[in-house]
């Protein structure tokens, strides 16, 4: 299957010169969503993973029927203050500001390998910031993996030496 064929490119949003890459039209589709868990099961059905973490919100999209197929867990990275009980946290960096997630400290598995998982990787820095979370937590990451990647943006660098995986990626806008 051809993914490029269901991803809605948004030009000038979220302003003007950015090229967005929209995946809910990727859910909009029951086969292209479909085809996205059967690769991610298919890539990491033989590898060791005790657990799967996803980044809010579109994350948890595919990682919920990826921990179920996988019968693993799934642990929800969310923005600050949006968890009701005791907390990691991580603050990071975006282009003009600070961001902040959290994860609930009692759901990192200690010693367990998890899977880190977002929708879109472009920067790395949210991702780069979660898997701090879950090595502060106890667990290690093995891998993270991205339905899209836009390499161009370098995230390779940011998350290196963590291996990074992607159903497709685009080279530019």
């Amino acid at each position: 299957m051809n993914l490029d064929d269901y991803i809605r490119k948004v030009p000038d949003f979220p302003k003007k010169g950015i090229l967005y890459y929209d995946i809910t039209s990727i859910l909009a589709a029951p086969k292209a969503f479909s085809y996205c868990i059967e690769a991610m099961v298919d890539l990491y059905r033989e590898k060791s993973i005790d657990a799967v973490a996803a980044i809010e919100a579109r994350g948890f999209v595919f990682a919920a029927p990826f921990a179920i197929r996988m019968g693993v867990p799934l642990l929800l990275i969310r923005k600050k203050g949006k968890l009701p009980g005791i907390t990691l946290s991580k603050k990071y960096d975006l282009e003009y500001a600070q961001a902040e997630i959290e994860i609930h400290r009692e759901d990192v598995p200690v010693g367990k390998r998890v899977l880190l998982l977002d929708d879109l990787i472009a920067t790395g820095g949210t991702l780069n910031a979660a898997r701090s979370l879950l090595e502060a937590g106890g667990a290690a990451v093995p891998e993270i993996f991205g339905v899209v990647g836009l390499p161009f943006l370098n995230f390779g660098k940011v998350l290196a030496p963590t291996p990074v995986t992607t159903l497709i990626n685009y080279e530019g806008e």
